[in-house]
């Protein structure tokens, strides 16, 4: 039977995504091995705790353990939503988003230019995380969040949509660090709005994306 660690193992997901309007090659180059990085410590971090429960040490009293715990939320979160943010983008961008997709953030905002301008507007705030178009399964609606760092304001149950990423690794070899709406419009450039109605299509049928 597999250890725990081997059953949690993880890959680093490959992105062709060399061409982008906006974002440099060079940019994309260190961004990737920035998420590889995060692969590799969720690895880690699993192997680790996978040795503590062998051992009986699994404990919340344990500091150690604990501490694990903590750092895992942070690595695996910085995985997953690297994925979601370059998985939503494309060289090949150019078309509008789905009509679908432009009525169903209408019904939160009103119209889809209203949405654009509250999702640039999380990505825009102070400090470093991610803007996050949500879909509530409850409501049928699309709500934009703010998540800091990676772990911090992931609302549960909400699907992601669209994901974008402002920390300023993404763009700062780009643009000055006052320049973030600059990369916001650029990132808009580059959405795979196909993946996005995929995404939100999957949400409404209780799947996966």
């Amino acid at each position: 039977m597999a250890t725990l660690a081997e059953q949690q193992t993880y890959a680093p997901k490959k992105f062709d995504l060399s061409g982008l309007q906006g974002i440099s090659d060079n940019t994309l180059t260190v961004h990737f091995g920035l998420y590889e990085g995060y692969v590799k410590n969720t690895n880690l971090l699993n192997e680790q705790i996978s040795g503590l429960i062998a051992s009986g040490s699994a404990a919340g009293s344990n500091p150690g353990y604990a501490e694990l715990k903590r750092r895992l939320g942070f690595e695996y979160n910085g995985m997953v939503l690297h994925e979601y943010y370059f998985g939503n983008m494309t060289k090949t961008a150019g078309s509008s988003a789905p009509a679908k997709v432009q009525d169903c953030v209408a019904g939160t905002f009103g119209d889809f230019e209203t949405w654009k301008k509250d999702f640039s507007a999380v990505g825009a705030m102070r400090g470093v995380g991610w803007a996050i178009a949500y879909f509530d399964p409850t409501t049928q609606r699309v709500n934009n969040h703010w998540i800091t760092l990676h772990e911090d304001g992931n609302v549960a149950g909400y699907v992601p949509l669209l994901v974008m990423d402002v920390w300023e690794h993404a763009f700062l070899l780009d643009y000055k660090p006052a320049e973030r709406s600059k990369y916001i419009e650029s990132f808009f450039l580059n959405v795979d709005w196909g993946v996005v109605n995929r995404r939100l299509e999957a949400a409404k049928a209780g799947r996966t994306p």
